[in-house]
C-alpha cells in the first residue's frame, strides 16, 4: 500500500486517537491499543512444534475461530458463523493467557480471515474475536484535491483534528445503540481542510455506546474500512486520508461490543536464521 512517508493518520492523531487501522497495512499494528477486560479463556499449554490449543466455543456463541500456523512465524486466523446483522469482528491478540489483548483490526461483516505475518520467534500467541454493531450514519461522499501533504500541512499542529465533544450530553432523548436505528450518528458533515485532511462533525444521539467508529469506503471497494475508532460522547474528529482515499464514501458508527469467539493458540517457531 502506498503510505505517506512524513505523516500518517496515527502520527497526527496522536494519542487522542484510540486505534488507528489502516487496511492492509500491516505495519501499522502498533497502533492498536490493549484491550483491559483480559481474555475470556485460556487455551491449551504452549507447545513448540506449532500445535495449537483451542478451547471449543461454548453453547450459544455465535463465530468459531480456528487458527494455522502457516511458516514458523506467520499465523492464519479464519472464522465461521456470528450473528448477520453484527457489523464485523475485532480481531485481538495477547502474548499470554492472562494478558491484554490488543486490537489488530476491525474485520468487516464480509470477511473471515486475517494473517498476522513476521511475528516474534519461538514466542506464544492468543487470538480472539469480539462481534461489534451498532447503528450507522447516512453516508457522504468525499472528493479531494490532488496532491500529498504541503510542507504547511506537515508543520501544522493539526488541533481540528483531535476528537472533541461538541455539546454536553443530555440522557434526555438518547437512545440505545442495540435498539435499531434510532441511536444512529445525525447530521454526518465532512470539511475537507487540505488534499488530505478532512473534519468530520456529527450528531450523537446513543446514550450506551462503547464509542464511535469512522469507517472509509475508498471508490470501486466493496466493504467499508474502520479508519479510526473514537470513544463514546465525540462528535468531532479528524482524519487523514490515505492516497487510495481521494474519492470515498465515509460514514460514522456508533457501535457496541458483542459476544466474544474462542480463544485460540500458537507458539511461533525458530526462524531459518535462528
Amino acid at each position: 500500500m502506498p503510505r505517506t512517508p512524513s505523516l500518517t493518520r496515527a502520527a497526527l492523531l496522536g494519542t487522542a486517537l484510540l486505534t488507528v487501522l489502516m487496511s492492509g497495512c500491516t505495519d501499522d499494528r502498533a497502533a492498536g491499543r490493549p484491550d483491559q477486560s483480559g481474555p475470556t479463556g485460556a487455551s491449551g499449554p504452549s507447545d513448540r512444534s506449532g500445535t495449537s490449543g483451542q478451547r471449543p466455543a461454548s453453547a450459544g456463541q455465535g463465530v468459531t475461530l480456528s487458527a494455522k500456523l502457516d511458516t514458523p512465524t506467520d499465523i492464519t486466523l479464519r472464522w465461521r458463523g456470528g450473528a448477520a446483522a453484527a457489523g464485523g469482528q475485532v480481531v485481538e491478540f495477547a502474548t499470554e493467557p492472562g494478558g491484554d489483548y490488543t486490537i489488530l483490526e476491525f474485520a468487516p461483516g464480509g470477511q473471515d480471515r486475517y494473517k498476522h505475518p513476521d511475528l516474534m520467534p519461538e514466542t506464544p500467541f492468543y487470538y480472539r474475536l469480539r462481534a461489534y454493531g451498532g447503528p450507522v450514519s447516512r453516508t457522504v461522499d468525499l472528493s479531494l484535491p490532488k496532491g500529498g501533504l504541503s510542507t504547511q500541512d506537515q508543520r501544522s499542529d493539526h488541533q481540528w483534528a483531535v476528537p472533541k465533544r461538541l455539546r454536553a450530553k443530555s440522557p434526555a432523548g438518547r437512545q440505545s445503540v442495540r435498539g435499531g436505528d434510532t441511536a444512529a450518528p445525525t447530521a454526518l458533515k465532512v470539511t475537507v481542510k487540505h488534499a488530505n485532511g478532512i473534519l468530520l462533525t456529527w450528531r450523537d444521539r446513543a446514550r450506551d455506546e462503547a464509542g464511535h467508529l469512522v469507517e472509509v469506503r475508498p471508490e470501486g471497494a466493496r466493504d467499508f474500512r474502520v479508519a479510526a475508532v473514537l470513544g463514546p460522547n465525540i462528535e468531532s474528529t479528524g482524519l487523514i486520508t490515505l492516497p487510495q482515499e481521494k474519492k470515498a464514501s465515509i460514514r460514522v458508527r456508533a457501535f457496541f461490543y458483542g459476544e466474544r469467539s474462542n480463544v485460540v493458540h500458537h507458539t511461533t517457531g525458530r526462524t531459518a536464521t535462528g
